[in-house]
């Protein structure tokens, strides 16, 4: 197997197609030369897999034509065609046609690759109400009695199939015909749990309104039931319209997500293409163990499958960089309806939460430190909301800011700002003289006038900030809120015991920094923190102006734990993305290791198609981000260090987390949800995946 990095084969990706020619009624030479063409068009843009509309050969609506033994000769004149010109393609094609079997006729789905025949699947289900008659013509397939049958002077596998490429195990395709996916259990559910992860349908479907919706609704939750993806295609231009009109619709989705969709009513013939990721499928099998119980529950369904080999050329070795769009934020959508609604979840979520946790603790108070950075402004905020929705004031809020040794002048003012607008309860504690007699115990260079910063000298004020908040806690009657995020986390980017890593609830401990980010811009766009007050209020008032604008300062301050003193300009010694990467890439380092346990050279491999170029795709805001750009030696160093921080030096800190509300599928990092994991393991495998990487995409 070629090693080549840009290429979409080689990550476990397999890009399908589906085609809707444009047909004439009952001339089957014509329409096997429309659809030729368009499996010519697919292959040379790299798919594996091209699915056409249910009797797509003949068109769907030659009603009792079908009985016409001249029409039916010419269907297998028109699949002598597809097969020949097939042995130039590498490309599977799934074409619709009748086909007799011992004096019956089946509307069937044909596998044609490679110059053969591999296989023919015939519907299962066949509608017979309304404007449909097909069983005025056709035969189930539970009807057939046979598991094979003789075309083109061939025998070849007939019933239930399971088609599978022999150049990518992953690539399991199963046919089923229209109605089949409109019945209460469909057969694909089954072909799916006997391994199918490539469902695709044949459909004629005529148009009504509303039908396309409903479509949708059908094909995303089939996908998304069976783990699979699922192709759906349709009849278009060129089908008798004596009756009936038709829309040609042709969609793709993932597990519920879709990834692509024709245009409707086209009046030529067209092509859709998707990159589908197998491995996400085959993992979310093996996570979801639901999903091998069914297997066993159905067992004598699943049994009757066939699994039939298809000699397809994966195209390995040409450059094939991904058509899929990857989001560079998986973790905040970039479209901007489902990037609020987003925030709006989460935020009710945490709020949702801690109401709970005060009413089981039957505590009115809480205690938060109040840093004016990012994370402590977010659950900050979210304690407002609690205190509104439990009908208690504000200043049930103890909130505190505690300057230290390096503390700016920026960050101090952006918290006193933040603790008046919100309307809490604040104080300042100045920590440096208890720090002080700390470092003095410890017999520590600092106490001695030495400017020595080291992990003692950074952690003495972590911790004393976080002992300060526990016993304010003791003696006013309250809970400590912490505030860390699952990005820190991943990371270990945070104090041990007592420290930031520890309180009584963390409502921040599953939400990653780039969605905290997010979630804080959109408080203050929407204007969460006007309490009672109307939203329209809010945003018009001189009062809400001020918090708004304290938001936005705090989200444009450059992120810092301020541990160490910083030069005479006022700018942070430290700065964390200088040493733990950049959020924007770790966080979508996170979201592919932990979500779907994909290797680091896949990891890279998406990372490269999202961060490579800041012109492509969307970005999830209105020009609040900068919009950078990434190499490859810079995606692989940074991922570098994700992989060793993730895997050999945080995970203890993990182990003994606080509490804390998960709030999303890209995962809660607490030993008791979503991540098991020991506190000593190594990291030395996914660092040699890692070395797989090469500088340049295209070595």
């Amino acid at each position: 197997m070629t090693n080549r990095f840009l290429n979409l084969y080689n990550h476990d990706f397999a890009r399908v197609a589906v085609g809707v020619p444009q047909c004439r009624v009952a001339d089957p030479v014509y329409n096997a030369a429309q659809t030729i063409a368009l499996a010519r068009q697919a292959d040379a843009a790299g798919a594996v897999l091209v699915a056409f509309p249910e009797l797509g050969i003949p068109a769907y609506s030659c009603e009792d034509l079908f009985q016409q033994r001249a029409l039916l000769d010419a269907c297998n004149v028109a699949l002598a065609d597809i097969v020949a010109a097939s042995r130039e393609l590498g490309a599977a094609l799934i074409v619709g046609m009748p086909v007799r079997v011992q004096q019956r006729l089946f509307n069937c789905a044909v596998v044609v690759a490679r110059g053969r025949i591999h296989g023919v699947v015939p519907k299962t289900y066949l509608p017979n109400y309304s404007e449909f008659y097909e069983a005025r013509q056709f035969n189930a397939a539970d009807d057939a009695g046979v598991d094979t049958v003789m075309l083109l002077g061939e025998d070849v596998p007939f019933g239930a199939l399971i088609f599978e490429a022999a150049d990518q195990p992953l690539l399991r395709f199963h046919c089923e015909i229209c109605e089949d996916v409109w019945v209460p259990v469909p057969p694909s559910s089954f072909a799916a749990l006997a391994g199918a992860t490539v469902l695709v349908n044949l459909s004629a479907s005529n148009v009504v309104v509303g039908k396309s919706a409903y479509r949708h609704q059908l094909v995303g939750q089939q996908s998304a039931r069976c783990l699979a993806a699922y192709l759906y295609t349709s009849a278009g231009q060129g089908e008798s319209t004596t009756d009936l009109a038709w829309d040609g619709q042709a969609l793709i989705y993932e597990n519920g997500d879709m990834l692509a969709e024709s245009a409707r009513f086209a009046s030529e013939s067209h092509l859709i293409y998707a990159d589908v990721d197998l491995e996400r499928l085959t993992r979310e099998r093996m996570h979801q163990t639901t999903f091998g119980v069914s297997v066993r529950r159905h067992a004598g369904e699943v049994a009757r499958f066939r699994t039939i080999k298809v000699d397809v050329t994966v195209p390995r070795d040409a450059e094939l960089p991904l058509v899929r769009a990857i989001e560079r934020f998986p973790y905040v959508p970039s479209d901007p309806r489902r990037r609020d609604e987003r925030c709006h979840e989460v935020y009710n979520i945490q709020v949702q939460a801690l109401m709970q946790r005060l009413a089981s603790s039957k505590i009115q108070k809480v205690v938060i430190g109040v840093s004016g950075g990012l994370d402590s402004t977010h659950a900050l905020l979210v304690c407002a909301k609690v205190m509104d929705r439990l009908g208690l004031p504000r200043t049930n809020i103890l909130a505190y800011t505690m300057p230290g040794f390096a503390t700016s002048e920026r960050t101090l003012r952006q918290a006193r700002e933040l603790m008046e607008a919100v309307g809490c309860t604040a104080r300042e504690i100045d920590i440096r003289p208890s720090c002080m007699q700390m470092l003095k115990d410890l017999d520590h260079p600092f106490a001695k006038g030495e400017a020595v910063y080291d992990v003692t000298f950074e952690n003495v004020q972590a911790g004393e900030r976080t002992n300060h908040l526990f016993r304010l806690a003791n003696h006013l009657g309250a809970i400590v809120i912490g505030t860390g995020d699952l990005s820190e986390l991943a990371l270990g980017w945070c104090t041990y015991g007592v420290g930031d890593h520890m309180s009584h609830y963390n409502v921040n401990a599953s939400v990653p920094k780039t969605l905290i980010m997010h979630l804080v811009r959109w408080v203050a766009e929407t204007g969460q923190l006007g309490g009672a007050a109307s939203v329209k209020a809010v945003r018009t008032g001189k009062e809400a102006g001020a918090r708004r604008n304290v938001l936005i300062d705090i989200l444009e301050t450059e992120i810092s734990p301020e541990l160490v003193p910083g030069k005479a300009n006022g700018a942070p010694e430290q700065r964390t993305e200088h040493f733990i990467g950049p959020y924007e890439l770790q966080d979508f380092n996170l979201y592919y290791t932990l979500r779907f346990g994909y290797a680091p050279r896949k990891v890279a491999f998406l990372s490269w198609s999202a961060w490579h170029d800041a012109s492509a795709g969307r970005w999830p805001d209105e020009g609040q981000l900068a919009h950078n750009a990434y190499d490859l030696v810079a995606i692989k160093r940074n991922l570098r260090i994700f992989l060793d921080r993730f895997f050999r030096t945080s995970q203890f800190k993990r182990s003994c987390i606080p509490n804390a509300p998960k709030v999303g599928t890209g995962g809660s990092l607490s030993p008791r949800g979503d991540w098991r994991a020991p506190s000593d393991s190594e990291s030395v495998v996914w660092l040699a995946d890692l070395d797989k990487v090469p500088d340049d995409p295209r070595a």
